[in-house]
């Protein structure tokens, strides 16, 4: 038998249903849910050809791991379609516009991240091997689908990954306080934004790889942002100035 792995809530379920409804084995909502939301998921998941089953809450939450499920379970074939970092550029029909993470462990930060990639046309999200999160069922939960959308390419080895980008022609970006200010840098050509992990920032070798290191400038008292917070505002910024060139 294949093996699965869990996916929960409504987001991360319905985008699944959209994109992947084949890889879907099995569909648990709660047994005491019968609105709008959930008639939708059961229309939706009938017209994939997806079986949804009822199921009690202490049912769910042993499924899930969590008690976060939204009264929603699905088990999902744990393959991944495995895509290489060549697949997405040499699928592009504009600038490369890539997110790294340089040892994000906070499955809640990647979800986040992911989120932001979907909603400023990120190519892909770029992570490594070790000491970093993978996608997982809480990722695949903050992400609200959009781990079923955006590509995550994982890499043995993030700094020669970012030297074959800069031979691709793709700008490396760190973002990192000390750098030149986000308000006046050139970010709008072909990018790869790098943020580095929780409270550490990039590591050494990662800040020597990049092109340039670019700040995100803070007027208030705090001295950084969240990861994803700071993912958010660098990927918007690239795609504020492509639209201002256009």
């Amino acid at each position: 038998m294949a093996a699965t792995r869990t996916l929960f809530g409504f987001h991360a379920v319905t985008a699944r249903l959209r994109q992947r409804p084949d890889s879907i084995k099995t569909l648990y909502v709660a047994a005491g849910r019968h609105d709008a939301r959930a008639r939708e998921l059961a229309e939706r998941a009938a017209a994939a050809g997806v079986a949804t089953h009822a199921a009690d809450e202490s049912r769910l939450d042993t499924l899930a791991g969590s008690r976060r499920h939204q009264g929603v379970v699905a088990m999902v074939d744990a393959g991944v379609p495995h895509v290489t970092l060549d697949d997405v550029l040499d699928g592009l029909a504009e600038p490369a516009l890539l997110l790294v993470l340089d040892g994000v462990t906070d499955p809640h930060n990647l979800g986040a991240c992911l989120r932001n990639a979907d909603a400023f046309g990120a190519h892909a999200v770029i992570v490594p091997k070790d000491r970093a999160v993978g996608v997982n069922a809480t990722v695949a939960k903050a992400a609200s689908g959009a781990a079923d959308t955006v590509p995550v390419v994982s890499v043995t080895n993030l700094a020669r990954t970012l030297r074959d980008l800069k031979q691709r022609g793709v700008w490396v970006l760190g973002a990192d306080a000390g750098g030149e200010s986000l308000f006046t840098a050139d970010v709008g050509g072909p990018v790869a934004w790098v943020l580095g992990a929780e409270g550490e920032g990039l590591r050494r070798l990662t800040r020597e790889t990049c092109d340039r290191v670019v700040g995100i400038p803070l007027d208030g008292t705090v001295l950084s942002l969240n990861v994803s917070v700071a993912s958010g505002i660098c990927l918007y910024a690239t795609r504020q100035q492509r639209a201002g060139r256009g």
